[in-house]
């Protein structure tokens, strides 16, 4: 354990308000690739604008869920790991760019979900919804590979496409708390990816201090009151035992 675990707990222990926003990293662990890592990123064989994009789900639905049937694949039976378990023990509020649901999973009891939730699918039409496990009976049974809705149009998963805009209810709260918090712990995103990006920036503009933990390097490093760059479930472990052990 490293004096830069210490502090952390120190700073997590003295503030007033903490918050946590998290992207992909977190969840790799659990066995879920992110996006941009060389080798492994969900991104690196696949132009997202060519299946995650809400033109596709229009204009190809067939397409946009074939890749999508993939992606549920991925998820399916994935578990929370020390990373998500750490912060719901913080019992602290999340505000996370992921779609796979382990924070609520894991036990932390205010999550904001700014890109939506694949725990979900809606009919753009009449507005029905239907749960995960359904959505995926309606993929596999399809044989056009296109789930739908009871009256026949084509189901979307309830998370926010490339080229939709984010949930303004989900932004405004996450802005809140990113303003209102004496600590942001960043843990696991590049932070290169706006509006969620935006959020470390309300956190200093307030005069509150960030944690930077996730391995790559990102445009906020410079400006962390801590930087931890090794594996996120091993950092929080640390810095949990740094907070049971009294650490200032």
């Amino acid at each position: 354990m490293s004096s830069a675990h210490d502090r952390l707990a120190g700073l997590i222990r003295s503030a007033r308000s903490v918050v946590a926003l998290t992207g992909a990293g977190v969840s790799v662990p659990s066995g879920i690739p992110d996006f941009r890592s060389p080798g492994t990123g969900l991104w690196e064989n696949v132009d997202p604008m060519e299946v995650a994009h809400i033109s596709v789900w229009r204009r190809d639905p067939q397409r946009f869920w074939s890749f999508y049937g993939q992606r549920f694949a991925v998820l399916e039976g994935k578990q929370p790991n020390g990373a998500h378990r750490a912060l719901a023990a913080l019992d602290i509020p999340v505000v996370t760019q992921n779609i796979d649901g382990l924070h609520g999973r894991a036990g932390s009891r205010d999550v904001i979900e700014i890109h939506g939730s694949i725990a979900t699918a809606s009919c753009q039409v009449d507005r029905s919804r239907y749960p995960l496990a359904e959505v995926r009976r309606r993929l596999e049974a399809a044989a056009d590979g296109v789930p739908r809705c009871d009256c026949g149009e084509a189901l979307k998963p309830d998370v926010v496409l490339f080229g939709e805009l984010l949930d303004e209810a989900a932004m405004a709260r996450a802005s809140a708390l990113a303003a209102g918090a004496d600590l942001m712990l960043c843990v696991g995103s590049s932070l290169e990816v706006y509006p969620a990006a935006g959020l470390p920036e309300l956190t200093l503009e307030a005069g509150g201090r960030i944690a930077v933990i996730t391995k790559s390097a990102t445009p906020f490093d410079r400006f962390a009151a801590v930087r931890l760059g090794e594996d996120v479930e091993e950092e929080l472990g640390a810095v949990m035992a740094a907070l049971a052990n009294g650490g200032h």
